[in-house]
Parts: C-alpha cells; sequence; structure tokens
C-alpha cells in the first residue's frame, strides 16, 4: 500500500498499541510455564502473531478472548512442528525461539522472510552449540536462518559479544530448562534495558536472575519451570515515537495514552531527549499519559547515544533536522543490521527531500533546521522507516507519497486509522 500525506497537525487522544518487546516475551514465558496463564493487550499483528503461532506449533494452546490471550503452557514438553517454524519478520522471536527449539523433542527448523535470512545470528548459533546444541546452518551465507536446532540444551559456561541483545534474551530465557546451572559472560553489551526487560519477565513467571555487574555476568538456575500467570502488556514505547515527534514539530495538541511509566523499555527515553531540546511535553505517569503541545522550536543535542536504544534512530533522526544546530547521534552500529540498515536508510530518504545527514564510522550527523521537501520514498518494508517518513511528511512542505507502508503492521496496527482520527490528511492508493 502507498499513501501520500499532507503537512499538518494532530490533535486530540491517540491510544498506542501493545509493545512488541513485552508480547514476545510475554507469549515466550506463558507456552514455557506450567499451567494457565492469561496475557492481557498483546500485539495482535505482525511480530505478536509471529510468536504466537510458534507457540502454538511447539504445543502451546493459545485461544482468544477479546483483548486476552489465553495460553495453556506445556513446560519444558514441547512438540517438535512437522514442518518449519516460520518466524516471518521477526528477528526478535527468530533469536528466542532459536534457544527454546533446543527444548524439543526432535529437531527444529526455523526460517523467515527475506530479511531474517539475511540478518546475522552467527554469535546465537556459536553460543548455543558451546551449551551443547546441535545447531545447522542450511543458508549459504552460513550465518542466518534456515537453521535446524537439535537438543538437549546441556548447560554450563558461555561467553559471548552482547552487540545484539536479543542474543543474551535468548539464552537467559532457556537456561533455567537446562541440563546443569548455566553461567553467561557479556563483552560490550549494548541494548541494557532489552535485556533488563527480559529480566524483569522471567522473575514474574517467578525465575530471578542476579544481575551483579551491570549485564555483564548472569548465573541462570536449571530450576525448570515457569508458573503461569496473568500478566498485562504495556504501551510500546518505540511505537510512541512516531506520534511523538510528529506532534513535537508540528501545531499539534495530542495526548498518548496507555503507557506504563515503569516498565523497562528503553524507548522512553525519547521523552526526556526531546524535552531536552526544548519540545513541550507534560509527562502524567499515574495516567500513563503524555500530553504534547507542538511546533515548538528545537535545539540540537550535541550528542545522542543510541547504544541502548537503536530502534529510537528513525525518529529522533527526523526531529534532529528540524533542530538548530548540529546532532551527532553515535553507537550506532548495531542499528544497521536492525530489519534494514537503519542509518543509510533514513539518511538517503532525509538527504533526498532537502535535509542534510552526514554518515561517520559509528556515527550520523544531523545538521538543521532545513525544509522537508516533498516526494515519493520507500519504506524499504521497514516498518520503523515507514512511521518515521510519517513524522516527516506532517512537517514537510509539500506533500509527500510513501510506498510500501502495509509494513508498518509489524508493531503498530491501525498506524494509519489513528493518526486519521487525530486529524492526518492522507490518500491511499493500491500500489500499483
Amino acid at each position: 500500500m502507498n499513501v501520500t500525506i499532507q503537512r499538518g497537525a494532530l490533535r486530540g487522544t491517540m491510544a498506542v498499541p501493545g509493545s512488541k518487546s513485552d508480547t514476545i516475551r510475554a507469549v515466550l514465558l506463558s507456552m514455557l510455564s506450567e499451567g494457565r496463564s492469561v496475557i492481557h493487550n498483546p500485539l495482535a499483528s505482525g511480530d505478536g502473531l509471529s510468536a504466537k503461532e510458534a507457540a502454538i506449533a511447539l504445543g502451546a494452546s493459545i485461544t482468544e478472548a477479546g483483548d486476552r490471550w489465553i495460553v495453556e503452557g506445556v513446560g519444558r514438553h514441547l512438540e517438535a512442528p512437522q514442518k518449519s517454524l516460520d518466524l516471518g519478520n521477526s528477528g526478535t522471536a527468530t533469536s528466542f525461539f532459536s534457544s527454546i527449539a533446543s527444548l524439543a523433542r526432535r529437531p527444529v527448523t526455523l526460517t523467515g522472510d527475506e530479511q531474517i535470512q539475511r540478518r546475522p545470528f552467527k554469535t546465537l548459533f556459536d553460543a548455543l552449540e558451546d551449551l551443547g546444541v546441535e545447531v545447522s546452518v542450511h543458508n549459504p551465507n552460513k550465518v542466518s536462518p534456515p537453521v535446524t536446532i537439535t537438543g538437549p540444551l546441556l548447560g554450563g559456561t558461555v561467553t559471548l559479544q552482547g552487540f545484539n541483545s536479543q542474543f543474551v534474551s535468548s539464552l537467559l530465557l532457556v537456561s533455567p530448562f537446562a541440563e546443569i546451572p548455566v553461567t553467561i559472560t557479556v563483552h560490550n553489551g549494548l541494548e541494557k534495558p532489552y535485556v533488563q526487560l527480559t529480566l524483569d519477565w522471567m522473575k514474574r513467571f517467578g525465575i530471578e536472575v542476579e544481575n551483579p555487574s551491570n549485564y555483564e555476568y548472569f548465573e541462570v538456575p536449571n530450576t525448570k519451570t515457569y508458573r503461569g500467570r496473568e500478566v498485562t502488556v504495556s504501551g510500546d514505547w518505540s511505537a510512541a515515537a512516531f506520534p511523538l515527534v510528529a506532534s513535537v514539530l508540528t501545531p499539534s495538541d495530542l495526548t498518548i495514552t496507555g503507557l506504563d511509566f515503569s516498565d523497562s523499555q528503553g524507548d522512553k527515553r525519547v521523552v526526556d531527549i526531546l524535552k531536552a531540546m526544548g519540545a513541550d511535553i507534560a509527562v502524567h505517569p499515574l495516567e500513563g499519559t503524555l500530553s504534547i503541545r507542538g511546533g515548538k522550536p528545537l535545539i540540537a543535542l550535541q550528542e545522542i547515544d543510541l547504544a541502548d536504544i537503536p530502534d529510537a534512530l528513525p525518529s529522533l533522526v527526523v526531529a534532529a533536522t528540524q533542530a538548530h544546530g548540529t546532532t551527532t547521534f553515535t553507537n550506532i552500529s548495531h542499528v544497521r543490521v536492525k530489519e534494514t540498515d537503519r542509518v543509510f536508510e533514513m539518511t538517503e530518504r532525509l538527504n533526498r527531500l532537502g535535509c542534510s545527514l552526514e554518515i561517520g564510522e559509528d556515527e550520523l550527523h544531523v545538521h538543521g533546521p532545513t525544509p522537508i521537501r516533498g516526494g515519493t520514498v520507500s519504506s524499504a518494508g521497514d516498518h520503523r522507516i515507514a512511521m518515521a517518513m510519517v513524522a516527516a511528511a506532517l512537517a514537510a512542505r509539500e506533500e509527500i507519497t510513501i510506498t510500501e507502508t502495509e509494513c508498518v503492521a509489524v508493531s503498530f496496527p491501525d498506524f494509519f486509522e489513528r493518526f486519521e482520527e487525530c486529524g492526518m490528511k492522507v490518500v491511499h492508493h493500491d500500489g500499483t
């Protein structure tokens, strides 16, 4: 689907969907639990559905009841599906289920879409082999799915680079089922809030892992059990970043609802960054809301370190194009191996629209403010690029057409409907 968006503002109230990161963890832990779990407010699209279908394929029973998923867990007695486990476009689910597959009674083959079959998982595959798992990569590149995982998970000691926190989380989630306790050492860990999110969810389901050394060393007890429970998925801070930036850059008056300020999601830091740039954002933790009065002048921050919040780059880069001065984004190498190379893709698109971005070795310089011109850009099939370009379009001088926008459903179902309800003017095309 292609869309054409006119310059404009957002007004009213917008609820953000349930967190993609929380949903995947909730589904996986419910599947691995003994007994019944109830998940409120799951992300019922994209990556959330990929995790749900994978859990069902491995033996869990999941039924829908309104905005709830009721999960009958299988504990450590996973079934091996008759065909490959297709994780679609979900890098998180692919990482997590690569480890979980080692608990099945027979070999499990995992695959995904074209993007997943290009993304590197070698660090995780090597770590699983160190813990006694047999890993057979069928992809000619030797680092990406399709891959066949054969247990058992023996356990022991493993050391890995923390470039991708999903690999660390994957090992943490499955380690309670190892034959002997697991000790994980992480070098140069990034995206630490996501590791904390995993530890928080494990604790909810009955297993607490000590973290005495700032996410560099973990000892995981092999209790071999999680306990089913009732949980609620909070609003997605990564998704909230897009209406937040769109409102800051335009004469908007928007309230964003459904947020949990106590959640460990790293992207809630976007609020503090935008406020430091001069945005008028009122925070209401008890109500779980943000109120934005947009159109205020922004001042560039000298440096924004993205080591822990890589998913925030697309939205924050758009904001930086309209700030006075030069903003330098640092620690961005891991941003380049997400669904796409988001550093390159955002730079190419915004420069084409008249902005001024320069890529360094591990940094990105954004000079502003620069007018955003009209034109046509592709989403590159990346949900966060698509949503970032919508924010840019609302602040542009002329209309912008964005192609291949159906990918927004990965993390934000009804994205366009919710924006239109708040005043965005958009023309939908059939893509031909």
